[in-house]
């Protein structure tokens, strides 16, 4: 087994990542979310954001490995923050640096790795984001492009406090946040083909609500409608608050239905207790994921907005049928 070397600049390195005081921190959903996606677009057993520290790799998040962290000296990591680059191990047992490796030969059975080194805001690799599998495989150049896409996202969230991406009234991912992950995970489903389904919704008559009852009740709609939606979706899916009385879900990987996620939505919506004054309904618009159609998540975003606005349409007509029909 070869030991990862020491980087010359290692003493910056740490001081690097202690900076960022993410070491031995909770999980936090803004890296579990990027993990889950990766583990679920590129079909491997593992996912992680690694952190390497000065003896061992601790991992900030992991999807499909139980351990929290593992010696730096037989990690392969180790070896990734080495690389200006992706480093890929096709076949691990084939490879002079790990075939005895323990966690070749041992747990978790390790036979292909590929990881991207991670920055720090001063430019140092304080890290990776890598994919894990017990089977060999090969990398093509999109796939490594699509991780590399992933791991700037990583970045990205690794600059910012939980509080500067996430909507604190309704505990889902702010605007901001939700376009700068959404453009990076249809860039991946793109290069992966995998599927998406973006969902657009809009609270119906909540300025009313905010008029007759005041602002606390419409801020109490608008977390228990955060609430539903956290509930009703995976976690894997973005949910996020994209205006006022506006949320969207981004939905990835196969076997979409956006039938029975919808259905989900209505039953707990029934059963959801929002005040005597008020009711949760809104308007929904879907789209399926084209990437001949859609050149960027503005183009999703622009038919998802129309189709809700359609929807809205509709249900007012309807509404003034049965009044109409009532009197």
């Amino acid at each position: 087994m070869k030991k990862p070397r020491i980087p010359d600049n290692e003493a910056a390195r740490v001081l690097a990542l202690r900076k960022l005081q993410l070491l031995d921190t909770q999980s936090e959903e803004r890296f579990d979310r990027i993990t889950r996606t990766a583990k679920r677009l590129f079909d491997v057993d593992t996912c992680l954001v690694s952190l390497v520290d000065s003896d061992r790799q601790w991992f900030k998040s992991r999807q499909g490995l139980d351990a929290t962290e593992t010696p730096r000296e037989i990690s392969f990591c180790g070896h990734a923050i080495l690389e200006q680059q992706i480093l890929v191990v096709e076949d691990a047992t084939q490879d002079p640096r790990f075939f005895d490796n323990p966690l070749v030969t041992g747990d978790p059975g390790i036979r292909f790795y590929a990881g991207v080194p991670l920055h720090s805001p001063d430019g140092y690799h304080v890290g990776t984001l890598c994919l894990i599998h017990g089977e060999p495989r090969t990398c093509s150049a999109e796939d490594e492009a699509s991780l590399q896409d992933l791991a700037g996202l990583v970045e990205d969230q690794m600059q910012l406090s939980s509080d500067a991406i996430v909507d604190k009234l309704t505990e889902v991912v702010n605007r901001q946040s939700f376009e700068l992950i959404a453009e990076q995970v249809l860039l991946v489903c793109r290069r992966t083909q995998s599927s998406a389904i973006l969902f657009y919704f809009d609270l119906d008559d909540f300025k009313q609500v905010n008029d007759d009852f005041g602002h606390s009740a419409g801020d109490r709609l608008l977390h228990q409608f955060g609430k539903i939606l956290r509930s009703c979706f995976r976690d894997s899916d973005l949910v996020a608050r994209v205006g006022g009385d506006e949320f969207a879900v981004l939905l990835t990987g196969e076997k979409l239905d956006a039938d029975s996620a919808l259905a989900r939505l209505e039953s707990a919506a029934a059963l959801a207790r929002v005040g005597k004054q008020t009711k949760l309904q809104w308007s929904v618009g879907s789209v399926q994921f084209d990437p001949l159609r859609h050149r960027s998540l503005a183009d999703l975003v622009a038919e998802a907005d129309a189709r809700m606005y359609e929807d809205k349409r509709v249900r007012k007509l309807e509404q003034k049928k049965r009044d109409s029909d009532e009197e």
